[in-house]
């Protein structure tokens, strides 16, 4: 089979979730778990899938009560398990739901932590800038709208904070990077701005 597991991810992502904005999300965190993965010498493709698929189950099952056992993310986790995905990737979803108590214990499911809320937080500030551009956002503007408890209410700032010391990073160096991996896929993000 010379399908990549990335690859097989995402048709499985397409057929999972509908929503365009749930879907560029998993892109958005796909590219920051790339990023990270080929910094740290760590396996891409499987970083990749795992961020494709984390949250795949989302749209259908919110779990906005955060069960310990049912809705997002373990009916996602229980369909890959039946379909022979690795443990390695149901682990690193399960772990970033903190409500699963999945311990986060290697890198990757570190790293999964670390740039999901925050990839989504940085496509929010690359949309309120003139241009509607990620090129035009730098880290000193993501931690200006991190003060800005009215921006982007949802985001989680303590999330975001934990998860770069759960990596061992300065908080300015997970940011930069996923402004980086976000600016490798502005088209497919919609990040292109005006200008483009």
């Amino acid at each position: 089979m010379s399908e990549t597991l990335a690859s097989h991810a995402l048709a499985v992502l397409h057929e999972w979730v509908q929503s365009e904005s749930l879907r560029k999300h998993c892109y958005a965190v796909a590219d920051s778990m790339k990023h990270f993965a080929q910094s740290g010498g760590y396996e891409i493709d499987l970083w990749e899938a795992v961020g494709l698929l984390h949250d795949m189950d989302y749209e259908r099952h919110p779990n906005l009560e955060q069960s310990a056992t049912e809705g997002h993310p373990f009916v996602g986790v229980a369909w890959l398990r039946e379909n022979g995905w690795s443990e390695d990737v149901c682990r690193a979803i399960l772990s970033h739901a903190d409500y699963a108590s999945v311990s986060r214990e290697t890198p990757m499911e570190k790293t999964l932590c670390a740039v999901d809320e925050l990839s989504s937080f940085i496509i929010a500030v690359a949309l309120v800038r003139p241009t509607k551009s990620i090129h035009d956002v730098d880290v000193r503007a993501v931690k200006k709208k991190m003060k800005d408890k009215a921006f982007a209410r949802a985001v989680n700032r303590d999330d975001i904070i934990r998860g770069a010391a759960e990596l061992g990073m300065p908080l300015d160096d997970v940011i930069a990077g996923v402004i980086d991996a976000l600016k490798a896929d502005a088209e497919r993000l919609g990040l292109t701005g005006t200008s483009a």
